[in-house]
């Protein structure tokens, strides 16, 4: 099961169209908020999308949890979670839909960690990307879950694999 995460385009509608061309067989396609589009744009047919900070339209959720071929996603913008402050709303939020992946954005900037068997990720901004890795121009996230392992990728706006940021975690069992 390989799925996409991005966030926070800011209102760059065009890039959110690329990706879905520069990663078409994905088994599912995840937009962690502040799109500053309407929430019935056609492209939130194709990508799972939550409410951001800067998102005024009241029709975005603001979280989801969803299970693709047995991995349960989690999914909030992390804004009303803290994550500023740190992950622990976050997390716990996580573990009471017994997630096995959390994705948010709202720092924009790029991070994955594991904590007790689910792995938490941020993709970064793709448009305004800060912090470390703000010089990467924006990025996006692929997370590959087989039996054993979950593989994270970190890529740029344009496809380009940033290899020294990928991650692999040993899959829990339960």
């Amino acid at each position: 099961m390989k799925i996409l995460a991005v966030s926070d385009t800011h209102g760059d509608r065009e890039i959110l169209t690329a990706l879905l061309k520069q990663q078409p067989h994905l088994d599912g396609y995840f937009y962690a908020g502040d799109s500053e589009l309407a929430a019935d744009d056609g492209l939130f047919q194709q990508y799972e999308a939550v409410e951001g900070n800067m998102d005024y339209d009241p029709n975005f959720p603001m979280q989801i949890t969803t299970t693709i071929q047995g991995v349960t996603v989690f999914m909030a913008h992390g804004h009303r979670f803290g994550v500023n402050f740190g992950l622990d709303k976050l997390i716990a939020a996580g573990e009471g839909v017994h997630a096995d992946l959390i994705i948010f954005g709202h720092t924009h900037q790029l991070g994955v960690e594991e904590h007790a068997g689910i792995v938490i990720l941020n993709p970064g901004s793709i448009s305004q990307p800060r912090g470390q890795f703000a010089n990467l121009g924006g990025t996006y996230a692929t997370v590959e879950f087989t039996a054993d392992n979950v593989h994270v990728d970190f890529l740029k706006r344009d496809g380009a694999l940033v290899p020294e940021l990928s991650r692999d975690f040993s899959r829990k069992h339960d």
